[in-house]
């Protein structure tokens, strides 16, 4: 299954990245590669939440939280005509504040043809995602 993993040491304690990381309406303006997010559900973050979200060269799409662990991680996921793309958002303790982790995987029978087209691009996003809830959590404001 192709995808990608990529970690972030934070100068903030996983309490405040966890509060980053799941305040997902925030993020148009905490992180540049996200244009529009709109939740389609009310209350925090669960299991079974749904969130429209529009990135820039890529189709509009609604990720469904398929599992979470309050304070520490949740998955989601994506579904297109023969794409699953699920995301997982893992925040841990560290000696030095906290580990973020943001895995990607795609799957499906058109999942190989998608992936070569979107790769670097979904590289740099991820790369970029990091680095954004990096510098959100370590900032004074919330």
């Amino acid at each position: 299954m192709p995808g990608l993993e990529h970690t972030a040491i934070i100068a903030a304690t996983p309490e405040r990245v966890w509060a980053v990381v799941v305040d997902v309406e925030r993020w148009p303006e905490r992180i540049p590669t996200v244009d529009s997010v709109e939740r389609l559900d009310d209350g925090p973050l669960a299991v079974g939440s749904r969130t429209r979200l529009q990135q820039p060269r890529l189709p509009e799409a609604v990720w469904t939280v398929t599992e979470m662990v309050d304070g520490s991680s949740y998955t989601w996921e994506s579904r297109s005509p023969g794409v699953t793309v699920t995301a997982s958002h893992v925040v841990a303790p560290h000696p030095d504040g906290s580990r973020l982790t943001l895995a990607l995987t795609v799957s499906g029978p058109m999942s190989g043809a998608g992936w070569l087209m979107t790769r670097s691009l979904t590289r740099r996003y991820v790369e970029t995602e990091a680095a954004a809830i990096k510098q959100a959590a370590e900032s004074a404001t919330t």
